[in-house]
């Protein structure tokens, strides 16, 4: 049960734009998003000094963008290589149909697989797609058809390595 309620609060459902007012942001919570978003961990000092505000300014913007879910949260970025994960890959996944009882219960039951890092629910030919990270190429194949494939409602697999990450530099311009 507390590994159940565990992995819905992992779970960020997109809402459609028009449900949800948008969160007024200027320019200068603009340039705070756009600090945060490179380092997360930078100072409260550090941050106002760059934006050209008060340090007490700056708090209480991030404050006020926390308290509207604009900040969900701050990350840390791990190099998986480091721990013995460096195989990194897309799985795209197909079901036999839309079914929400299936869907729910796969939602619930990927954020608790180890090795998976994101999973996206999408639109199109393809169903979900999850990101993973593992040792070898072995343990790939071996992910893909003992965690996913086997999974209820599963019909279809397609497996695409990730060579490499490209961060975007400008998520809010």
């Amino acid at each position: 049960m507390a590994q159940e309620r565990h992995a819905r609060s992992k779970v960020r459902r997109s809402v459609p734009a028009a449900a949800i007012p948008p969160v007024r942001v200027d320019e200068t919570d603009r340039h705070l998003l756009t600090l945060l978003l490179r380092d997360g961990r930078m100072s409260n000092a550090e941050l106002a000094r760059r934006v050209g505000v008060a340090e007490s300014t700056c708090n209480g913007r991030i404050r006020a963008l926390r308290s509207a879910g604009v900040i969900t949260g701050v990350h840390a970025e791990v190099d998986l290589s480091a721990v013995g994960r460096p195989i990194q890959a897309m799985v795209a996944l197909r079901f036999s149909g839309h079914v929400r009882a299936e869907m729910d219960r796969f939602r619930a039951q990927v954020a608790t697989i180890p090795g998976v890092i994101a999973a996206y629910h999408v639109a199109g030919e393809t169903d979900f797609l999850v990101q993973v990270s593992v040792a070898s190429s072995h343990d790939l194949r071996d992910f893909v058809l003992d965690r996913l494939t086997s999974i209820a409602g599963v019909t279809h697999a397609e497996t695409s390595l990730i060579f490499e990450r490209i961060a975007g530099e400008e998520v809010l311009g």
